[in-house]
């Protein structure tokens, strides 16, 4: 079953300056970001055509950036790398582009490198392997254990450097048979790239005709002497199915598509010929076959008796034909038929027809998994309604020129002859796949329900907790982060979403603090100073900060006063959440307040325990470093009753509901003592995640964002808001007031705001930038948010 999530498309003025490309061409990376080609017609004269590649965010499909290839043909390939932050493009000239984001930005690109092979178009495009691969055991979904589910495939880059580390690039096939500078035989009119886990590369090629072979080739590729070079190999070849049955040897002439099952599967292939009328399927396996031999040879050679010669042979697994395909008004008969993508994890494949529909088959058998019909926006199951044929249309039908599914397989884009984008909602995959692989989960999300979010929370942190400690360690935030994105689909948990962004902000604070400590001498034991405030604070449960103090070197403490007083806005955060937590004690009685998630969360508290003895043995050495309280009282020592009241709440962490009475009394008591800062905690995100999960079908528009009325999934937290609508740096911890004058970029994802440029100098605080230069704190791309933008913002305080 397929459901519509959104649609978005170019504003409509009476003359409209976007048009498809032919042909048109879209990729979708890991990190969930989407590039699709379309013309942009001057103008003054509509025959110059500039050819743009867009680049959007799935979240914020809304903006979208337009790049001016410089491309003189017709855009044919597009690949992004396994990082998913470059992107290949190829045109009908020869000429390849390497486009990377300019400042890590999504919203800002340029071309990094290029290269050409003039007047050659480009088939087949592909970047080197770089040999890692992890393999999904889909029969052991049911293990606790992260290492049988999800395993590590021996599999060797396509090139190497000295000592073995893979070397970057890309590969590409033309029309005319060129491997880069190796030739192939003939002309070539489709071509495909795979990998084998030897580290070669497989080419398959045809001249476009069904009568005609599919040629397949092994490319190896070695450095010697600071040069490259190329070897090719003859591989076993195969003349499709239809050219060999009587019946139908003329029915389909042309070959349209040719895709290996997977870049990193050479041994299964997928062919389509197609005519006016129809087109058909085949899927075909390499498989390993006994050669025979006469018996004659077998009483001369015993020892060809016993072994048996082996050869590789092409053998068709499935076949499916049939489909009609309606209203042809391309000029290429290659889009006639249908756009074949390759699902990576999923066992299916999709097909667009001419008539708007999309259907899903299992890769291997063909049969089909589920229908969808765009013009009219539903979908049907497989048994609903026996005949696939439909009627041809009176007048032109809107049909997908290009189909890309995401890395995992969640979900679909489709870019029609209107040239709109589609997301299609698919089969349910597992978000523990993107928290090993630190792929983006953003495509996972479109099928968690708001009734789902608790119980997939509690599954994820048991399995997560059934893991080895090492492995924990390694995925402790990312997990963080996957539990954030999860809560803010459902009312119900849109305040927990705010405590797992502080978690985050806590952790990241916590290992820079720790990171400043340097032991007094050079042979030290194995744990470093930081280990040891963790240890010495977890033993010792007294209430008195400067009794825990005591058991510390204070020597590993001395820092210079610049890298402290630099960093006092991240203390100062430190000092004002553990405030906020406890003056909140008294009035958690429910799970919908931001900071309750902390009350069972034995190790934050301890993590907070641990920073405040740091804060305050520094503050000792430089004052000015310590977090600043408006007191009532003169001679009121802050620092002591807060860590005073927090390892009391630390100690009855696992069983808050049981917390003595003097606790809280004491807590009641906080506001009256010392002002209680109003908390400024995650913005909530203006992408259409939370949207979707609303059934209304979205029609967005490039350019402009859309907000859905009458709908927030936040409603439940308005009363944490604050009423001023000032702005707030959120990994700087500092206020920009109402009206920024500096540039800033927002996460893709959580919506973390921070200015773009830095406006310190310090080398601590430059380090503590530098963390956050390429990805959020949970992991999201950043986007460019310019100043004079009317940004609408909303944040959840109290």
């Amino acid at each position: 079953m397929m459901e519509i999530a959104y649609v978005c498309e170019w504003e409509k003025r009476p003359k409209v300056n976007h048009c498809p490309s032919i042909p048109l061409v879209c990729a979708w990376s890991c990190r969930n970001l989407i590039a699709f080609t379309s013309d942009l017609k001057n103008e003054e004269d509509d025959k110059d055509l500039s050819h743009m590649i867009h680049i959007i965010d799935t979240d914020h499909p809304w903006d979208v950036y337009s790049i001016n290839s410089g491309h003189t043909e017709v855009i044919s390939c597009l690949e992004w790398d396994q990082s998913g932050s470059r992107l290949l493009s190829a045109d009908g000239e020869g000429q390849i582009k390497c486009w990377g984001m300019t400042e890590h930005l999504v919203n800002s690109w340029e071309c990094t490198q290029s290269s050409s092979v003039d007047g050659d178009p480009i088939i087949a495009l592909s970047w080197l392997h770089n040999g890692v691969k992890l393999a999904l055991h889909v029969e052991k979904s049911g293990s606790t254990n992260f290492g049988e589910k999800f395993s590590w495939v021996k599999f060797s880059p396509s090139l190497t450097l000295f000592g073995g580390k893979p070397m970057e690039g890309w590969l590409a096939v033309t029309v005319s048979g060129l491997v880069n500078l190796c030739r192939l035989r003939g002309r070539v009119a489709l071509a495909d790239i795979a990998f084998t886990s030897g580290g070669n590369i497989v080419v398959a090629a045809t001249d476009g005709r069904s009568s005609s072979p599919v040629q397949f080739y092994k490319v190896c590729v070695s450095v010697v002497n600071e040069k490259c070079h190329i070897d090719t190999e003859l591989l076993p070849s195969l003349f499709m199915g239809c050219t060999t049955d009587p019946g139908r040897r003329d029915k389909y002439p042309a070959v349209t598509h040719l895709k290996f099952l997977t870049r990193e599967n050479s041994e299964q292939v997928l062919l389509c010929a197609s005519s006016q009328m129809g087109s058909i399927v085949e899927c075909w396996s390499l498989r390993k076959e006994g050669l025979p031999v006469n018996n004659i040879f077998q009483h001369r050679s015993p020892m060809v008796a016993e072994k048996q010669p082996m050869i590789l042979k092409w053998r068709i697994l499935s076949v499916a034909c049939g489909y009609v395909v309606l209203s042809p008004t391309s000029r290429n008969i290659a889009l006639r038929c249908l756009w074949l993508m390759i699902i990576l994890l999923f066992s299916g494949l999709a097909l667009a027809f001419h008539d708007g529909s999309i259907q899903i088959l299992h890769r291997l058998s063909l049969h089909t998994m589920g229908v969808f019909y765009g013009s009219s926006g539903s979908s049907q199951r497989v048994g609903e309604e026996p005949a696939i044929k439909r009627q041809r249309a009176g007048g032109p039908t809107l049909h997908f020129k290009a189909l890309q599914f995401s890395w995992t397989s969640l979900a679909l884009v489709g870019v029609d002859n209107h040239g709109k984008n589609t997301h299609l909602r698919h089969l349910l995959f597992l978000l523990e796949y993107c928290m090993v692989t630190g792929y983006d989960w953003w495509d996972v999300l479109l099928h968690a329900q708001p009734s789902m979010v608790h119980n997939l929370l509690e599954k994820l942190h048991e399995e997560y907790m059934r893991q080895n400690q090492a492995l924990q360690q390694v995925l402790s935030t990312r997990i963080v982060a996957v539990k954030a994105s999860l809560c803010k689909l459902s009312s119900a948990t849109a305040a927990r979403a705010c405590d797992f962004h502080a978690k985050l902000l806590l952790i990241a604070i916590s290992s820079t603090l720790k990171s400043l400590l340097r032991p007094h001498v050079l042979n030290t034991p194995d744990k470093s100073p930081g280990d040891r405030v963790s240890e010495i604070c977890a033993k010792n449960t007294d209430t008195d900060i400067d009794k825990v103090m005591i058991n510390l070197k204070t020597e590993e403490f001395v820092l210079d006063g610049p890298p402290l007083q630099s960093l006092q806005q991240l203390i100062q955060w430190v000092g004002d959440f553990v405030l906020y937590l406890l003056a909140n004690l008294p009035n958690q009685g429910s799970i919908v307040r931001p900071g309750f998630g902390f009350l069972q969360d034995g190790a934050s508290l301890g993590m907070l325990r641990e920073m405040l003895v740091m804060i305050r043995i520094w503050g000792l050495l430089k004052p000015g470093c310590l977090p600043i309280y408006t007191a009532t009282s003169d001679n009121q020592d802050s620092m002591f009753l807060l860590f005073c009241l927090l390892t009391k709440l630390w100690l009855c962490c696992d069983h808050p509901q049981d917390a003595d009475k003097t606790l809280i009394d004491e807590c009641c008591l906080l506001p009256s003592q010392l002002l209680v800062p109003s908390k400024d905690w995650l913005p909530i995100n203006d992408g259409v995640i939370t949207k979707i999960q609303s059934k209304h079908q979205l029609r967005l528009q490039f350019g402009k964002p859309y907000t859905l009325p009458g709908v927030n999934p936040n409603a439940q937290v308005e009363v944490f808001r604050s009423p001023a609508s000032r702005r707030m740096d959120h990994l700087r911890c500092l206020h920009l007031g109402i009206s920024p004058t500096e540039d800033s970029k927002a996460c893709t994802r959580c919506g973390c705001v921070t200015m773009l440029r830095s406006p310190n100098k310090t080398s601590a605080m430059r380090q503590w930038e530098q963390r956050w230069i390429m990805n959020c704190l949970c992991g999201g791309l950043w986007r460019r948010i310019p100043f004079h933008t009317n940004i609408k913002t909303r944040f959840c305080s109290t």
